[in-house]
């Protein structure tokens, strides 16, 4: 009983203060860990720009327009590759995050190309409440992104692989 109370406490070595020779973590992997958490911000403001061209979209349908198929496409291209993309992110698939890199960057490029193609007016961005200026703002918003997007990804996935071993 003696013997019992005298270890009573903490073994020596035991007290969270010999951690800082046992705990190194690579570099790559804390790099990892913050363009994850970069990319989880700019994958949720890439879903808010396609919130905002499915907005447009579901508004020039029920004014009875015909909706057009390259928004519509670049909608679908765009939340397929988002959906890729969070996947990819959450399980470390590095061929999920190539195709959402792909695939978003098609899916914006398609809007950009919707945007050039359409007949807008000067006098439209004049009036902050038109239709075609939550178009654009959308448009300018996810390509801005998709910048920051293309490379946080890249990164990522550079930083995912295993270190290439010298020969």
């Amino acid at each position: 009983m003696n013997q019992r109370t005298a270890i009573r406490g903490r073994p020596s070595g035991t007290d969270g203060s010999d951690f800082s020779y046992r705990m190194v973590v690579d570099s790559r992997y804390t790099k990892v860990a913050k363009a994850k958490s970069r990319l989880a911000k700019l994958i949720f403001s890439q879903v808010v720009a396609q919130l905002m061209i499915a907005a447009n979209v579901f508004v020039s349908l029920s004014k009875n327009e015909s909706p057009d198929t390259i928004s519509v496409s670049s909608l679908v291209i765009g939340f397929v590759s988002i959906v890729a993309g969070e996947l990819g992110r959450k399980k470390s698939r590095s061929s999920f995050l190539k195709f959402y890199v792909v695939g978003s960057s098609m899916a914006i490029l398609l809007s950009v190309a919707y945007l050039a193609m359409s007949n807008l007016q000067l006098e439209s961005f004049q009036n902050f409440t038109s239709l075609e200026t939550l178009k654009v703002a959308a448009v300018l918003l996810g390509f801005l992104v998709q910048l920051f997007a293309i490379g946080t990804t890249v990164s990522l996935v550079k930083n995912m692989a295993p270190p290439k071993r010298a020969s």
